[in-house]
């Protein structure tokens, strides 16, 4: 069976779960076509092709031919995508660049269909609802075929256009928190329950011996922080640095580290700058993955800053290597830092209220007998339980392993119980001899 996987970018670095789900897939048999709408990265593509990923359809840029036959194809086959051009033009609230945009990515999603074609493709795969989820179903639409998407976290809960439409249309909704799954059926009530399902992200679990509180010396009592995410608004790093002052002010002594690159670099340069806390935040830019463990065994505490989030696979991260956790209370971070217990949450938005939790955490204010209001944790020595609970909450539920093969037995037999239905005698002929359906 031969199936598309189409992201908005692929590879990427921050998105590692995507090649992931791709992998565990061709492992099972399946021929997997993996997509990008926009052209990756050179030095990411070339990693990509290293590792043996090299064949990847990417949409941009488009030849002219291909639009002209794209255009043509969408005026052949006018009545699979009726109802789609009519809601982009005449229903729902969108902005009028919304709607042109649409139309657009319709033309784009003919692109794609004529791409795909030739392959013999049973089903689309979108991951995230952005402009790819449009352009996927359209596709599907123009080759008769289902499509399904994985929603995250800013594709559900911010840019959510047209995301009515994509819920009501795809054979299945994969999300990766029972938050995103709750908001979905109460924004949407349309959309049938058993069509949203929860599958969890993962990481890899290091051995217990690996997972170490930190590196802090006699001669090395600061508190080191460290925040790992891409440079963009949503992920508040400004928010970050206005606590920094703060702990500054209030005499912390502290190393923060900020590890990613993106459009919002030039801007925390400048506030650190106006600031006056060069000594005490570094960039560090881009680092790799796999250098990316010695920052977290460097770290005392982790920090999470952002507006919004799915479920953030920095947490998941670091809570395997035994790590205290600080993030908002927000979206479905609730559902893996539990407070106290698993790491620590603060109230959206309120420095204040992150400040206290990290001024807390610090061992010279406990060793002073720093008044705690967090529940449960009675001092210093209580802080290896909630390390221990936290890597064990991450071995357990999110486990990268486990929940791979959870969300491939998911996918193929949602997938295939839809191939079943549309090819007249498989369930009596060959349903017992199909080598996917003995596997799961």
């Amino acid at each position: 069976m031969t199936v598309a996987y189409l992201a908005n970018l692929f590879p990427s670095p921050v998105e590692p779960y995507v090649g992931a789900e791709i992998e565990e897939l061709r492992r099972r048999g399946v021929e997997v076509i993996a997509g990008s709408v926009r052209q990756p990265d050179e030095g990411v593509g070339a990693s990509c092709a290293a590792d043996g990923d090299a064949d990847v359809l990417v949409l941009q840029p488009l030849r002219i031919g291909l639009l002209v036959r794209a255009a043509w194809l969408c005026l052949r086959r006018w009545r699979r995508i009726a109802d789609l051009i009519g809601r982009v033009l005449f229903q729902g609230r969108e902005t009028p660049a919304q709607r042109v945009k649409a139309l657009l990515h319709t033309w784009l999603g003919a692109c794609y269909a004529l791409q795909l074609q030739k392959r013999e493709v049973r089903h689309i795969h979108i991951h995230h609802g952005y402009f790819g989820a449009w352009v996927g179903m359209v596709a599907a639409r123009l080759l008769n075929v289902g499509y399904s998407m994985t929603l995250h976290g800013s594709d559900l809960l911010t840019h959510a256009a047209y995301l009515d439409t994509k819920l009501k249309h795809c054979r299945f909704c994969v999300t990766i928190s029972e938050y995103n799954r709750r908001y979905i059926l109460e924004h949407y009530p349309g959309i049938e329950a058993e069509k949203v399902i929860v599958a969890r992200l993962g990481v890899d679990v290091p051995e217990p011996a690996r997972s170490v509180e930190g590196t802090r010396t006699p001669w090395d009592s600061r508190l080191r922080l460290l925040a790992v995410g891409r440079l963009h608004a949503v992920k508040d790093h400004a928010f970050l640095l206005r606590a920094c002052v703060q702990l500054c002010q209030r005499g912390l002594d502290f190393q923060c580290e900020i590890a990613g690159e993106g459009p919002e670099r030039g801007k925390l340069e400048r506030l650190i700058r106006e600031y006056g806390i060069e000594e005490r935040v570094k960039l560090l830019g881009h680092v790799p993955r796999e250098q990316l463990g010695r920052h977290y065994q460097m770290a005392d505490v982790v920090v999470l800053t952002s507006r919004s989030e799915g479920i953030s696979v920095v947490l998941m991260e670091a809570m395997a290597r035994g790590k205290i956790v600080v993030a908002p209370a927000i979206t479905g971070i609730p559902e893996r830092v539990i407070e106290g217990r698993t790491g620590f949450l603060y109230e959206p938005g309120s420095v204040e209220d992150f400040v206290k939790k990290i001024f807390w955490l610090d061992s010279s204010a406990l060793s002073r007998g720093f008044d705690s209001d967090v529940p449960g944790v009675a001092g210093a020595s209580q802080l290896d339980w909630v390390r221990h609970r936290a890597r064990e909450q991450v071995r357990r539920y999110f486990n990268r392993k486990k929940n791979l093969e959870s969300f491939a037995d998911l996918f193929l037999d949602r997938v295939l119980e839809r191939v079943l239905e549309r090819t007249p005698g498989s369930r009596e002929n060959s349903a017992h001899e199909d080598s996917l359906l003995q596997q799961i």
